[in-house]
């Protein structure tokens, strides 16, 4: 390999472990990652990650708070978000059936994407039934694999990939008390029913139903959830949910152009 090609492979090299990083800390969301945790999820050495943290905190794209010396997302990532305010129109399709579907059964409803090994909720709509179920902030992620909209997205991959994806996550699932064969048990009923049902929500005397939609060529992965109080989520009304859920899927996987 001659020397041009070798600093380009070691820059792209370079821009991928960065980005790498960026993700990790994300998952951190205000209360920030530990270096070790860093090292840990990203695979790299300490010394590494040390140097690619050092270089991101003088751009202003990661800050450390000098009391818990905790990494996290600095000021000039969402700065840089400005530039593209709007959504795609994948999102768009998505948002506004998540507002008609929110509307119709009175419930919470959430719409959440596949960003690299995680999902990210990026809207959330109340229903107009006086008790709504909180489960998730926009803004938050979790491993693919955790959360009812992960496992309904994991079921739309192909094997190589979700495997790929399941051992990168493997000590992240373990750690919240999920092995590979549960998660890869509740994949194989997902992929059977068509969406997820959750009969123990994250909050206790909730329910969840979750059925993923995928843009034209795989670009993106989002799923859309629909979470209620127990008494409310009957197993004639769950299914019925699931149904409506599944309805606006075709709809928007029909619309966009291909």
């Amino acid at each position: 390999m001659d020397d041009d090609a070798s600093g380009k492979a070691e820059g792209a090299q370079s821009i991928r472990r960065a980005v790498a990083i960026l993700s990790v800390l994300a998952a951190g969301q205000e209360a920030g990652v530990r270096l070790t945790d860093v090292t840990e999820r990203t695979g790299l050495s300490r010394p590494t990650c040390h140097r690619i943290l050092k270089v991101l905190i003088e751009e202003n794209i990661v800050e450390q708070n000098p009391s818990t010396r905790r990494y996290a997302i600095g000021e000039q990532i969402p700065m840089l978000a400005l530039a593209r305010v709007g959504r795609t129109p994948f999102l768009r399709a998505a948002e506004t059936e998540l507002r008609r579907i929110s509307a119709e059964i009175g419930d919470t409803m959430f719409l959440t994407v596949r960003t690299g090994l995680d999902t990210l909720c990026v809207a959330r709509r109340l229903g107009v039934f006086p008790i709504q179920v909180l489960m998730v902030d926009v803004g938050q992620r979790r491993p693919l694999g955790m959360s009812s909209a992960g496992l309904a997205m994991l079921a739309r991959l192909q094997e190589g990939e979700r495997e790929e994806i399941l051992a990168q996550n493997e000590v992240r699932l373990r750690r919240l008390g999920l092995s590979l064969p549960r998660v890869r048990e509740l994949v194989a009923t997902t992929q059977r029913r068509g969406h997820v049902i959750r009969e123990h929500g994250l909050i206790p005397g909730t329910k969840v139903v979750s059925v993923a939609l995928e843009a034209p060529g795989g670009k993106s992965l989002a799923a859309f959830t629909a979470a209620g109080i127990d008494r409310r989520m009957s197993q004639q009304r769950t299914a019925e949910i699931a149904a409506r859920l599944k309805e606006s899927v075709a709809r928007i996987e029909t619309m966009l152009p291909r």
